[in-house]
């Protein structure tokens, strides 16, 4: 049994999920014309490290606090139709190589859920692993409250997400050392951790901390797409 993981944002897309998803509700007029400019400054804050994953999560995603889950489900499914022009044929193929060797596929991504499933969709991919976003309240008043359910599907957390998702499926290997051959495609340094448990690490579009260690190791690198 093989399997294959795939990140998201710069990796089978070539742009920032959270900024497309940002934009598709200013369109919307669901956020106001200010949230793009609030978006990358949060963003800019965590790159400088004045920001951790929780609290930049938490900015993004509790801007949506007063809409309800099932609003924000109608919109995410808006935003797959809007997406599917979007996605790039070199990725398409990729995944759909993986899929028709009947390899095991998976999305892995510090994305939150309600954005990442309706992409994985697009890609055909069957299994979604993302950050799951905290939910308040019951029913039609259920609301997203920024916080984080569990370890974020970030970093060193996107291992310990994908040991967890196999230890819950019988029919898949415990570990991934139990697969015949594993591939992660990611664009980023900070999924080194992943990026170094699979037999076969491949690095998409690399930031230059990635690029650089790529190519000391001979690890594949895929720049189109």
């Amino acid at each position: 049994m093989k399997l294959a993981l795939f990140d998201l944002d710069h990796t089978l897309l070539p742009f920032d999920s959270g900024m497309a998803w940002t934009r598709f509700l200013m369109a919307q007029g669901v956020l106001p014309a200010s949230a793009e400019a609030d978006y990358l400054a949060h963003c800019q804050a965590y790159v400088d490290g004045r920001l951790n994953i929780r609290t930049l999560h938490h900015a993004t995603v509790s801007a949506l606090r007063q809409e309800t889950v099932a609003s924000v489900a109608a919109w995410a499914m808006a935003f797959e139709a809007s997406m599917a022009t979007r996605l790039s044929a070199d990725m398409q193929a990729l995944v759909q190589g993986h899929l028709d060797a009947g390899h095991v596929c998976a999305l892995v991504t510090a994305t939150t859920r309600f954005i990442a499933e309706p992409l994985g969709r697009l890609f055909g991919l069957p299994h979604v692993l993302a950050t799951q976003s905290a939910i308040a309240g019951e029913g039609e008043q259920a609301s997203y409250t920024g916080d984080i359910v569990g370890e974020p599907c970030h970093g060193a957390g996107k291992l310990v997400h994908v040991q967890a998702w196999l230890a819950e499926h019988a029919h898949l290997p415990s570990e991934l050392a139990g697969f015949e051959q594993s591939w992660f495609y990611s664009d980023s340094f900070s999924d080194m951790p992943l990026l170094c448990a699979v037999s076969d690490p491949v690095a998409v579009r690399p930031d230059a901390r990635l690029a650089a260690h790529a190519v000391q190791a001979r690890w594949p690198i895929l720049r189109s797409g």
